[in-house]
């Protein structure tokens, strides 16, 4: 399985909920000419608060570097959650073969120019108050614990993991407003700019579709979901849903 590009983002190492065993499944099996990391990779909000850095986060790590080493080109677009990063965007930093960035042109096999950027830039919250963004932050984190015990005690009756955040996201009439919200300034900005698309994370719900003439793709994250936006060498985009012994783990999105 080889691919142009992947696109994963908000992967959130350092907190308790980020299935890093999954992402490096996903990596061993999926290489690429281009890794673009959306974001909010290591989490820097949980880890100034206590530290937590087990060995498969460690490995998440590893196997990133070991693929650039290997001849992918990988770009870190720093996100809210890595950007203390961003203080050094100036001296055009790099670790290692990675470049990181805050934004990027990227020019797809398909001929269309998309931007590839976080999406914190997009949110309302996160330019006129952060600190409700720290509290949700908190609570998030707080919920993400609850569901790691409620699905510990269904992986005891042989149940399947159930994602109690993708629950209220689909059915809380605010969180889907704030969704929206979001989806309809990223397609107002990249009209704006003559982009063609978009290619973001941030708020942890993977699409792909059509805005006002955008196409909007979101990698979701590798928290609850595990997804990503894969983009094959024949120019189409897709987007990848990550589930362990299966054959099926790809839902196809079109052809673009």
């Amino acid at each position: 399985m080889h691919y142009k590009s992947i696109f994963i983002s908000d992967v959130h190492l350092g907190t308790r909920g980020c299935q890093a065993d999954a992402l490096c499944s996903f990596l061993k099996s999926h290489t690429c000419d281009n890794l673009f990391l959306v974001g909010d990779i290591i989490d820097g909000w949980r880890m100034r608060k206590r530290w937590f850095f087990p060995q498969e986060h460690a490995n998440v790590i590893r196997r990133i570097l070991t693929a650039s080493k290997r001849g992918t080109d990988v770009y870190y677009i720093l996100g809210n959650h890595d950007e203390m990063l961003r203080q050094f965007l100036k001296f055009d930093i790099s670790f290692g073969d990675i470049r990181i960035l805050n934004r990027m042109d990227y020019h797809a096999v398909n001929g269309k120019r998309y931007l590839v950027i976080h999406g914190d830039f997009f949110d309302v919250l996160m330019r006129n108050k952060k600190w409700l963004m720290h509290l949700g932050d908190s609570l998030y984190d707080a919920m993400i614990w609850i569901n790691l015990q409620f699905n510990f005690i269904r992986g005891i009756f042989g149940l399947r993991y159930w994602s109690l955040s993708k629950w209220l996201k689909h059915n809380v009439k605010q969180a889907v407003k704030f969704v929206n919200r979001y989806e309809d300034y990223v397609a107002a900005y990249c009209k704006s700019k003559k982009y063609d698309g978009i290619i973001c994370g941030h708020i942890h719900f993977a699409e792909h579709k059509t805005l006002d003439g955008v196409e909007y793709l979101n990698s979701g994250d590798w928290v609850e979901s595990s997804t990503a936006i894969l983009e094959h060498t024949n120019g189409r985009f897709e987007i990848y849903y990550h589930e362990e012994n299966t054959d099926s783990n790809r839902q196809p999105t079109g052809s673009n």
